[in-house]
């Protein structure tokens, strides 16, 4: 349920839910991307695979919304890619999911999108030994550690720096320390009154310690001097324990969504 301060006056859950995918897609973006008909055909080359997903927004009747699948189709097999959809019930057109199925599109990869208020993050603590920094850009301690949790073997390194320099809007780089050490980082983008959050990630040795929590403390404390009353984030739904470090946080789910991934071809 969407927490109504989130919604905004006279807003509604389609056109939040919308507007922070659009913020997430200018937070994570792609190589390429064009606009069809108010979907969003993504290319990347490797930095991640949903930043290279079509986000498919508003309206269609049948016949249309079937011209617009096989047009992304035809998109994606120009690029020598998979095609990829971002199925949000609350922002996609109706019977998409269907559709996609019966074309042999497989379900998976379930997403929680949730939100929460500035002021009930900003400020969070954790032990007397870990120190926390924020900066405008990554370093190479705050870019290995997420990509020793998140990327190693699964995104190409050169792809992910690409995707942070393409990334036009305020950014803040949140990197906890423990004595001379970086083991947990994050980063956020502002944009038209919310921030982002993305690439939380925490080495094994340190989790449990709050580590986490002082990366979010961090992010919501730069968002807030940069004009944003709420942060929002996507996590995967089987990840208890960043599902459990949200929860205390303060973070509320929107709504949930998943992919479609079209078969392999023979």
């Amino acid at each position: 349920m969407i927490p109504d301060e989130a919604a905004g006056e006279g807003g509604s859950v389609a056109e939040t839910v919308r507007g922070l995918q659009e913020r997430a897609a200018r937070a994570l973006p792609a190589q390429l991307v064009e606009h069809a008909d108010g979907w969003w055909l993504r290319h990347d080359s490797g930095s991640s695979w949903w930043v290279a997903s079509v986000l498919p927004h508003g309206s269609a009747g049948t016949a249309e919304l079937a011209r617009r699948v096989v047009h992304a189709e035809a998109f994606y097999a120009r690029h020598g890619r998979t095609a990829r959809f971002q199925i949000t019930p609350a922002a996609c057109p109706a019977g998409l999911d269907d559709l996609l199925a019966r074309r042999g599109y497989r379900r998976g990869h379930p997403v929680s999108l949730q939100a929460a208020a500035v002021a009930e993050v900003e400020g969070r603590q954790a032990g007397d030994r870990l120190r926390v920094r924020v900066e405008d850009r990554p370093d190479g301690a705050w870019f290995d550690v997420w990509h020793t949790v998140h990327g190693a073997g699964a995104v190409d390194g050169a792809a992910a720096w690409g995707l942070l320099d393409r990334v036009a809007g305020p950014c803040a780089y949140a990197r906890v320390l423990d004595g001379g050490e970086t083991v947990a980082v994050g980063r956020a983008v502002a944009d038209t009154g919310w921030a982002g959050v993305f690439a939380m990630a925490t080495l094994p040795a340190a989790r449990g310690r709050g580590a986490g929590g002082r990366v979010l403390g961090a992010l919501a404390g730069w968002a807030g001097a940069h004009g944003a009353d709420h942060l929002y984030l996507q996590v995967e739904r089987d990840n208890p324990a960043a599902l459990r470090l949200y929860g205390c946080a303060g973070f509320r789910e929107l709504c949930a969504y998943h992919y479609r991934t079209a078969a392999a071809k023979p």
